[in-house]
C-alpha cells in the first residue's frame, strides 16, 4: 500500500516537472534543443508499431528472396507513414478529440460500428504479430516453448502497461529505451553483415515488383510500415498532453509534434531497411528460401556469427515486448473512441491475445501467421487513412490548421497507393492474374 502510494507520488513529480518544462517551452523561457526535448514522446511510441515482429517476418521474406529490390517500397511506405503520422497528431492538437472519437461524432452509426468492428481486427492482428514475435525470441534464446514465451511475453506486457499509471513520460520514455535498443541492435548487424551498398541505392530509387509473390510481401511491408493502430494512437497521445492556452502555443505544438514525426519515423525506417539490408546480404546469394524468424536466427549463426544472431535476437524480443504495449494502449484508444467506453486493463489485455494464442495451438507457422497479419492490416488501413485525410481538409474541424492543397493531394496519392496494393492482392487472391 505505501510503496503503491510513493510510486504514485513518484510519478505525480515527474508529470508536474514535464508539464512545467513543456509550459516553460510554449512561454519562450527554454529555447533551441532544450524546447523541443520535453515535447519528444508521441511519435516516439506510436514509431515502435513500425519495428514490430510482423516487420521482421515481412522484411526476412523480402530481403532473403529480393535482395534488395524492395527496399523502394520501405522508402514510400515510411513517406506515407510520416504524412499520415503527423496528420494524426495534428488532429489531436487542435481540436482535442482523437481520430476514433471524431468518427463517432462526424459519421452515422452503422458506419460507425462497421470502422470500429475492423479496427478492432487489427488491433488483433496487431497483437498476434507482437506476441508471436516476443515469444519466438524467448523461445529461441531460452529454449522454452512457444506458448511459454507467450505466457512470459503477456506477463511482462501487463506489467509495463501498470506502470503508465505513474504517468505518460515515464511510458515514453521506457518506450523510447526500447526503440534505442532495437535500432543498436541493427546498426550492429549493419557492421557485421557484408552489405553492398551500390545494390542498396539501386533497390531504394528503382521500383520494381518482381513477381506475385513480391506483391504479397510488397502488401505486407505496407501493412507493417504505415500501421492502423499507430495512426488512430497518435491522435490519442496528443490530444490532452497539455492544453494550448492560444493560436500561438497551438502553432507551437503543431510544429514541434512535426519535427518529432520526422525524426522518430525517420529512424523507424532506417531500422525496417536494415532489416531488410540484413537479410538480402546474409540470406540472397545461398539461402534465398529463409522465410522464417526462425530458420533466420539459425542460418545466421554459422553465416555471420554467433553475435549476429543474439543481436538478432535482443531486438526482437525488445520490439515483441514494447509494441505489445503499444497494441493495447492503442486499442483502448479504439474501443473508447467509437463506442464511448473503456474496459478494464487486463481484459483488454486478454480478448487481444486470444488470436495469438489461438494460432499457437492450431499449430500454424509461425512466421506465416507473422506475414498473413500484416496483410490483413494492410486492408484495414484505408479506414483510418481516408478518415483522417476528410477530417483535416475539413476547415469547420480544423480551422486555419485545414490541410492545404498540398498536403490533400500528397495525402491522396498515399492513400491510392494503398488501396491499389490492396486492390491488387485482392486480385491475386481470388486468381484473377
Amino acid at each position: 500500500m505505501l510503496r503503491d502510494e510513493l510510486q504514485m507520488a513518484s510519478g505525480s513529480t515527474v508529470a508536474l516537472r514535464h508539464e512545467q518544462a513543456m509550459r516553460d517551452a510554449l512561454a519562450g523561457r527554454r529555447t533551441g534543443v532544450r524546447a523541443f526535448l520535453p515535447f519528444f514522446g508521441p511519435a516516439v511510441i506510436a514509431s515502435i508499431a513500425y519495428m514490430d515482429p510482423g516487420n521482421f517476418a515481412t522484411n526476412i521474406q523480402a530481403g532473403a528472396g529480393y535482395g534488395y529490390a524492395l527496399l523502394w517500397v520501405l522508402l514510400a511506405a515510411n513517406l506515407i507513414a510520416m504524412l499520415f503520422q503527423s496528420l494524426s497528431a495534428k488532429l489531436g492538437i487542435v481540436t482535442g478529440v482523437n481520430l476514433a472519437e471524431m468518427c463517432r461524432e462526424q459519421y452515422p452509426k452503422p458506419m460507425v460500428y462497421v470502422m470500429w468492428v475492423v479496427s478492432e481486427i487489427a488491433a488483433m492482428a496487431t497483437d498476434l504479430a507482437e506476441f508471436l514475435g516476443g515469444a519466438i525470441g524467448l523461445s529461441l534464446i531460452f529454449g522454452m516453448p512457444l506458448l511459454a514465451g507467450m505466457v512470459v511475453t503477456a506477463i511482462v506486457t501487463y506489467v509495463i502497461l501498470v506502470m503508465e499509471q505513474g504517468g505518460f513520460r515515464r511510458m515514453e520514455i521506457l518506450i523510447g529505451t526500447f526503440v534505442a535498443i532495437i535500432s543498436l541492435c541493427y546498426l550492429v548487424e549493419m557492421l557485421i553483415a557484408p552489405v553492398e551498398w551500390g545494390n542498396v541505392a539501386k533497390g531504394l530509387t528503382t521500383p520494381n515488383i518482381p513477381d506475385s509473390n513480391a506483391l504479397m510481401i510488397a502488401v505486407g511491408i505496407v501493412g507493417a510500415t504505415v500501421m492502423p493502430h499507430a495512426v488512430f494512437l497518435h491522435s490519442g497521445l496528443t490530444q490532452g498532453r497539455i492544453r494550448p492556452a492560444d493560436d500561438r502555443e497551438r502553432r507551437m505544438l503543431v510544429n514541434f509534434s512535426n519535427r518529432e514525426v520526422v525524426i522518430a519515423l525517420a529512424a523507424a525506417g532506417l531500422v525496417n531497411m536494415a532489416m531488410v539490408i540484413m537479410a538480402a546480404a546474409a540470406f540472397h546469394l545461398g539461402h534465398s528460401e529463409v522465410a522464417e524468424i526462425e530458420t533466420a536466427y539459425h542460418t545466421l549463426t554459422p553465416l555471420l556469427g554467433s553475435a549476429a544472431a543474439s543481436v538478432f535476437l535482443v531486438s526482437l524480443i525488445a520490439s515483441g515486448v514494447s509494441s505489445s504495449v503499444v497494441g493495447t494502449m492503442a486499442g483502448q484508444v479504439i474501443m473508447q473512441g467509437f463506442v464511448g467506453f473503456r474496459i478494464p486493463l487486463l481484459i483488454r489485455r486478454l480478448v487481444t491475445m486470444v488470436p495469438a494464442f489461438a494460432v499457437v495451438l492450431m499449430g500454424v507457422d509461425s512466421t506465416k501467421a507473422l506475414v498473413v497479419s500484416q496483410v490483413i492490416l494492410s486492408i484495414a488501413l484505408p479506414i483510418p487513412m481516408l478518415a483522417l485525410l476528410h477530417f483535416t481538409s475539413k476547415r469547420s474541424i480544423m480551422g486555419e490548421y485545414v490541410n492545404g492543397p498540398v498536403i490533400r493531394v500528397l495525402g491522396t496519392i498515399g492513400a491510392a497507393v494503398v488501396l491499389c496494393l490492396n486492390f491488387l492482392l485482392l486480385a491475386q487472391v481470388a486468381g484473377l492474374f
